[in-house]
């Protein structure tokens, strides 16, 4: 296998004509790598993902091969994928205001160029979920918020309409299914490319709790930070500790690591209905 690329998550290798995605146990607030791993995560990342994929497949093809055709030093959290030529932007549902939406919003009084009505708060249900891309910022980067019209300016407004559309069926489907489970899908961010056909295709992961913000619906409440089982709690640790968010980033405490590995473990069994 030939190592094409580390990212702050995974590592992209090339086998036989494939792609080898794997997921490793890094962990990255404020786009900079943790020192300190999270032990399972990427198997964690790796298997909901696949779950999710399945429920998917109806709304857009993804890149998954196989899940067992992968090296045995890597099983359960490597996929072999299909080569994709990845989209310019990064695709994200709202359907709640928080984060870095909350923080436009009480700038602009919008997100990504879409406004919003007044008097929203932190975690506040957003009438219908909105589109709100991002740029695609190089490792150690922040992506930025950017419009519509600034995709259709990269990609084409047939290819930003489509962008659109599967990206907010990927999230209205995905918080149905959570919603069953007593999970709010608060916001989420999807990667599409194009195979070697033309066809626009679900690569990377999809609805983790690496690329979205779930939250109990049982302990929402408005008006403040929610409780969540995503990285949110390691990065709400990273925040508190005065941290500059440059490089380098501080070791994470062992209860830290301890909390937020049983966060992500409880975010996959409530979704699949599987044990860990």
């Amino acid at each position: 296998m030939k190592l094409l690329h580390s990212g702050k998550v995974r590592d992209v290798y090339e086998d036989r004509g494939d792609i080898i995605l794997v997921a490793s146990d890094r962990v990255s607030v404020y786009d900079v790598i943790l020192p300190t791993p999270i032990p399972d995560k990427g198997r964690i990342l790796t298997q909901l993902s696949l779950w999710w994929f399945e429920q998917l497949a109806d709304i857009v093809p993804n890149h998954v091969i196989s899940a067992t055709d992968v090296p045995a030093e890597f099983a359960g959290r490597a996929v072999r994928c299909r080569k994709l030529r990845m989209a310019k932007v990064e695709c994200v549902a709202r359907g709640y205001l928080t984060g870095g939406g909350l923080k436009e919003y009480q700038a602009h009084g919008s997100v990504s160029g879409v406004p919003l009505p007044p008097g929203l708060l932190d975690g506040s249900k957003l009438p219908e979920p909105i589109f709100t891309p991002s740029t695609k910022a190089p490792l150690g980067q922040h992506d930025e918020p950017i419009s519509f019209d600034e995709v259709v300016a990269l990609e084409g407004t047939e290819v930003a309409e489509e962008f659109r559309r599967i990206t907010l069926e990927i999230y209205l489907r995905g918080s149905e299914l959570a919603a069953e489970r007593g999970v709010i899908i608060a916001d989420t961010k999807i990667e599409l490319g194009w195979d070697s056909e033309g066809t626009l295709v679900l690569g990377d992961e999809v609805l983790t709790s690496d690329s979205s913000r779930f939250w109990p619906a049982d302990r929402w409440e408005p008006g403040h930070p929610q409780f969540s089982f995503d990285k949110q709690y390691v990065r709400d640790w990273a925040t508190s500790t005065g941290w500059d968010k440059k490089e380098p980033a501080p070791e994470v405490p062992a209860e830290v690591v301890e909390v937020t590995r049983a966060r992500y473990i409880e975010a996959y069994e409530r979704i699949t209905g599987r044990t860990w």
